[in-house]
């Protein structure tokens, strides 16, 4: 057993305005199977960076381990998988790396296949596998689930469950929980290890947010008694000590002794006081509020918006998926299900109008108004005030609801191509939302969206209950929101 220490780390990008991380002093053993989460850009992936040596810092690092990171810099995906896994895992047998392929589900084939014509899930899980054939080095799991369905999601948690030694960077609560031991939160105003999966983690830190929420309530009623009680005490004193001066007939000795004695009570108050307002500003440091969001869904004309019958999407001619029959009717929040490829993001595209390769029928009511969230963020770049203007919604709104998704200030202002993964998801997310529509059609939305933004849209699609159909492999999140669930096969 071993320990990754980090002594006064302290990290912030050239030219920012804060820290990212100030002063920051863990433990972390090497035998854990850790979990780090946090709110979206709170510096997740840039701790691993700094674990990896990429950043100059000020503090120490120390560790007697290899790190190696998750995603692998893959620089020419025409190679043979063989060839390229060969370089991640130098020291690896053929039959290592075919053992845990098999514990992955994949097929030994892929080694001898260009690693181009593997899927998203197939590529995660080959690297992943070469990865852990390094014996003796700690791996950094930077967001391994976006390319992988939901039964990938479960086989790669199933597979990670059984190793050790890794700091897994994931928001799929579910996936969390099937495969970590120990959780790493960086909250708003410190960072801290907990023993225990997602779940657990979470409960102790809702449980300490309501006790620390319940002694601020208490401590500013105390505070408000006791700065009543100093206020009447300073008055009293004040009008006691005026009635020495222009009457003989009191004693002036004992008058003074009565208002100095009031005077000191005041002060014992204000004393209090001050010592009560210190204990509360230690106090909900790292409450994050999730602010509830709006939506303004519009009622469609006729209960039937789309339906599909029959239809089966085809890529290049070729069909991917068996007919599938279902229709769009006012009120729906359908989840499409089914393997990486099996034609869902083809068919919300149908929806949108895209021209889509297909056989069978596929209708759709007229003048239904869609609102639509790609996979893909590569297209924003700019400012949000000029995609507000290009997809003609408040601006005012939009920034608003990017402040309550957990935006900073500053972040409003810089161009999206400096946005995070997780912020630029936002933005589409925070776009559809400002747009009244019909239908709301999401392709895997929550890719690198933080879990208290996730929870966020749960509680906001449950109280608006718009019409949605859309795509998401997060079991927590599908299994909250969603009316129907249709397999693609």
């Amino acid at each position: 057993m071993s320990m990754i220490k980090t002594e006064n780390l302290t990290f912030s990008y050239p030219g920012a305005c804060e820290n990212v991380f100030e002063n920051v002093n863990i433990q972390i053993d090497t035998d854990w199977k850790l979990g780090l989460v946090g709110r979206n850009g709170r510096g997740k992936t840039t701790f691993l960076n700094l674990l990896m040596g990429k950043y100059e810092y000020s503090g120490k690092i120390y560790s007697s381990v290899r790190f190696d990171c998750f995603p692998y810099e893959v620089t020419d995906k025409s190679r043979l998988t063989n060839e390229i896994l060969s370089e991640i895992a130098p020291a690896a047998q053929e039959w290592e790396l075919i053992r845990e392929l098999s514990y992955l589900q994949v097929e030994a084939d892929a080694l001898y296949r260009p690693f181009e014509t593997l899927s998203g899930g197939e590529q995660t899980k080959t690297l992943l596998a070469a990865l852990f054939c390094n014996e003796g080095h700690f791996l950094l799991i930077d967001e391994p689930t976006n390319h992988l369905d939901t039964r990938g999601r479960e086989t790669v948690a199933a597979y990670l469950k059984k190793k050790k030694g890794f700091i897994l960077v994931s928001h799929d609560r579910c996936f969390l929980d099937g495969c970590v031991n120990h959780i790493l939160s960086i909250n708003k105003a410190d960072i801290e290890v907990r023993c225990g999966n997602f779940s657990s983690w979470s409960a102790d830190f809702e449980r300490q947010q309501k006790s620390e929420a319940a002694q601020n309530e208490q401590l500013k009623k105390e505070i408000k008694r006791l700065q009543q009680a100093a206020e009447r005490s300073a008055e009293w004193s004040d009008k006691t000590e005026n009635t020495k001066y222009g009457n003989s007939v009191f004693d002036k000795g004992y008058v003074g002794h009565k208002a100095a004695k009031m005077m000191k009570r005041s002060k014992s108050a204000e004393a209090r006081q001050k010592k009560a307002i210190e204990q509360k500003t230690g106090l909900l440091k790292n409450t994050e509020a999730a602010e509830k969001l709006k939506i303004s869904p519009l009622v469609y004309r006729s209960e039937n918006l789309a339906a599909f019958s029959d239809t089966v999407i085809k890529y290049d001619g070729r069909a991917v998926c068996k007919p599938v029959s279902f229709s769009v009717k006012r009120g729906d929040r359908i989840a499409l299900d089914g393997k990486n490829g099996s034609g869902k993001s083809s068919l919300l595209k149908l929806l949108i109008g895209e021209n889509i390769e297909y056989d069978g029928k596929f209708t759709l009511g007229s003048g239904l108004v869609i609102s639509y969230v790609p996979q893909d963020t590569s297209c924003l770049t700019g400012s949000l005030q000029t995609l507000a203007e290009e997809k003609r919604i408040d601006e005012t709104l939009f920034k608003t609801v990017l402040r309550k998704m957990g935006f900073e200030r500053c972040q409003l202002l810089k161009d999206m191509r400096d946005f995070s993964a997780g912020q630029k998801k936002k933005a589409l997310l925070a776009k559809s939302l400002c747009e009244s529509a019909h239908l709301y059609v999401w392709d895997e939305p929550l890719n690198y969206i933080d879990i208290y933004s996730r929870m966020q849209l749960e509680n906001l699609i449950k109280e608006f209950a718009p019409t949605m159909i859309f795509v998401e492999h997060d079991k927590a999140f599908r299994d909250e929101i969603a009316v129907k669930t249709v397999t693609l096969k």
